[in-house]
């Protein structure tokens, strides 16, 4: 007669859902907001269209204030905000960290399927393949519509970027990897 035998399940991990990533990603959005504010006021002098700023009016077209600034001066503008973010995102989840600011703020944290610290390559796919995407006029909203709905539906807590890049983004534990001695 054999006898089996049982060994613990282990829990699965804390992933974290839709509420706390929300609240993160504003964090983050805030804290990149204060580059993006410096560049863009270096550039408006540079440009030598600072004071453009000043007859800006509520409830302005958008084809006026563009018109008002340039396509050099909005081009230059979304690079700058697209290069900082990707660098910003890929740098800090593939660091020790494994989190931006935000994401550490609330006790997330970024892992590859297995647990391990994400690459930057795989952490570079993340944001290409989700943040990135957001920036294509039309398409881009709805497509980021449906990858933060996505997080809703998937089992383990993924948007599609998440997914793309093959990555998890979970919560702190008393033991997790944000929790070392000291901290």
């Amino acid at each position: 007669m054999s006898q089996s035998i049982s060994l613990p399940l282990s829990p699965p991990p804390p992933y974290a859902g839709f509420p706390l990533r929300l609240f993160a990603a504003i964090i983050d959005l805030l804290i990149l907001a204060v580059p993006l504010s410096v560049f863009i006021s270096f550039l408006s002098v540079a440009m030598k269209i600072s004071t453009a700023f000043l007859d800006l009016r509520p409830g302005q077209p958008p084809a006026e204030i563009l018109k008002a600034f340039g396509n050099t001066f909005i081009y230059f503008t979304l690079a700058f905000f697209i290069l900082i973010s990707w660098l910003y995102f890929a740098v800090l989840e593939s660091s020790r960290w494994r989190a931006t600011l935000g994401k550490r703020a609330l006790g997330l944290y970024v892992t590859d399927p297995h647990g391990n610290q994400a690459t930057f390559a795989r952490t570079t796919l993340r944001f290409t393949s989700g943040r990135l995407l957001l920036h294509i006029p039309i398409i881009g909203f709805y497509y980021f519509l449906v990858d933060c709905l996505s997080i809703s539906f998937t089992q383990r807590k993924q948007a599609i970027h998440d997914v793309l890049a093959g990555c998890l983004v979970l919560r702190e534990s008393a033991t997790g990897p944000l929790a070392g001695p000291g901290e």
